[in-house]
């Protein structure tokens, strides 16, 4: 009996330690990422910044062209946002939903294009305070 007690406070505590370290999780900061475009790899930069509340950033692609984020939202673990690029004269908006863990983000991006959605891999890695 006394192991079973045993059991369940530790796996209590692991419960209560994993949701304190999903509420302290914090994406801000710079971010290297790779998406997977039908087979090729396009690399960008997540910059995300924290504003008492409030997460901003911005996101650079291959071709250095800059988009601003729109509807940031991070959530137990989960980061959503959208960006707006121009392709060609053609403004494309590409929605992100992802999920973050420790100095890893992996998640979908989406995009409508040409009447057609089409959804993309990608995934990054924060990179060091200092660099």
């Amino acid at each position: 009996m006394k192991a079973v007690l045993a059991a369940a406070l530790a796996l209590g505590l692991c419960g209560l330690a994993r949701a304190e370290d999903v509420k302290k999780a914090d994406p801000s900061g710079t971010w290297k990422c790779e998406t997977d475009v039908n087979g090729q790899k396009r690399e960008s930069t997540l910059t995300l910044k924290k504003d008492g509340d409030k997460l901003t950033g911005t996101i650079v692609y291959a071709d250095k062209m800059e988009s601003k984020l729109s509807d940031v939202k991070f959530k137990d673990g989960e980061l959503s946002f959208s960006a707006t690029r121009e392709v060609n004269d053609q403004k494309i908006t590409i929605k992100y939903k992802a999920k973050v863990e420790g100095d890893k983000i992996k998640g979908k991006a989406e995009a409508e294009v040409g009447g057609e959605t089409r959804s993309f891999d990608f995934e990054g890695t924060r990179e060091k305070k200092g660099k």
